[in-house]
């Protein structure tokens, strides 16, 4: 089966596919059999280093959606938006009725919200593939109602910081906008030119081992414009199914993107459901960003004419969580 040409997928047999792609790209045993990281372990000190050496300016951008009640989230899956409750207010204190002495008064509060609300991380025990997790572990075995046994992604607190490469493949491909249409599925070609158009006489746009590939399509920017709509869980651009083995064989370290679900939706088969991810967490141990804020980025990288910066973008370390919430910072 031919895994790289779009024009070649049976659209009829996801499960072939998918099967035939996992085999292909997994990385099971390659950093041990007790392994926690996946793509992660291609981010060393090193490359840190080399990253750290990236930042020229000082000039720091929040790569993170609000997190708030006005969110893009609209009930798939029991996700909600951020609710935000005070517990202790200035009019308390104003009142006195906290109880504090000698006239010292606070505020402080709480939130509610599913770890994949916004802008966020998926860890590696998010998805699995026919019953199995990262690894070749059960995915009973990891998984169960105490949370992420293995592959929490409190494992990955300190890991991910390091050189960004932001591929704006909305101006790219669509110059007049900056914008995909939904359902367009990037393919590997499209990276390649990507890259090749950002690039110019330099290098920066080039993508390689323990990078952390983030990838605009101009959804969010729609979404801004025109409001939420479908924007969580609807059509939208995104990669196609196809990359699997573009992402594999530059051994990237982590991908993220603007959109809420990565690949291209609706997915590339008649009857699917994010095949991309099946493919790429539990057998490739890819970490995956979703619902990035990358448009002052764009702008600022084309300004500039360089496409790399260090990227800090660590998760909470929720124990045993499969995602979490995440405020990336790219430092130019």
């Amino acid at each position: 089966m031919n895994l790289e040409d779009p024009a070649l997928i049976d659209r009829s047999d996801p499960a072939a596919y998918i099967a035939e792609a996992a085999e292909a790209y997994r990385n099971w045993g390659r950093w041990g059999e007790d392994d926690r990281l996946g793509t992660l372990n291609l981010i060393g000190d090193a490359e840190r280093a080399r990253a750290a050496a990236l930042v020229r300016e000082g000039r720091v951008l929040s790569l993170a959606q609000s997190f708030d009640m006005d969110g893009p989230q609209r009930g798939w899956r029991r996700r909600t938006n951020p609710v935000h409750t005070m517990l202790d207010t200035g009019t308390d204190a104003e009142r006195g009725t906290q109880g504090f002495p000698h006239g010292i008064g606070g505020a402080d509060d709480v939130i509610a919200m599913p770890l994949q609300c916004s802008t966020q991380w998926d860890g590696l025990g998010h998805i699995f593939d026919r019953g199995m997790a990262w690894n070749g572990r059960r995915a009973g075995d990891v998984v169960t109602s105490d949370g992420d046994l293995v592959t929490g992604i409190e494992h990955t607190a300190d890991r991910i910081v390091g050189r960004g490469v932001l591929l704006d493949l909305g101006a790219h491909l669509r110059p007049q906008t900056g914008e995909l249409e939904d359902g367009y599925a990037i393919t590997s070609a499209d990276l390649d030119a990507c890259i090749a158009a950002q690039s110019g006489t330099g290098a920066s746009s080039a993508v390689g081992r323990g990078d952390l590939l983030l990838v605009r399509t101009g959804r969010l920017s729609r979404a801004r414009r025109e409001g939420w709509g479908e924007y969580a869980g609807g059509p939208s651009a995104g990669l196609s199914v196809t990359t699997a083995g573009w992402l594999r064989s530059r051994d990237v370290a982590a991908v993220a993107t603007d959109t809420w679900g990565f690949e291209v939706r609706p997915n590339e088969f008649d009857v699917a459901f994010q095949p991309l991810h099946q493919i790429a967490i539990p057998n490739m141990g890819l970490t995956i960003g979703e619902m990035w804020d990358l448009d002052a980025l764009a702008q600022a990288c084309r300004e500039r004419g360089r496409w790399e910066f260090l990227l800090v973008a660590p998760p909470l370390p929720i124990t045993g969580a499969v995602g979490s919430p995440v405020n990336p910072l790219a430092i130019l």
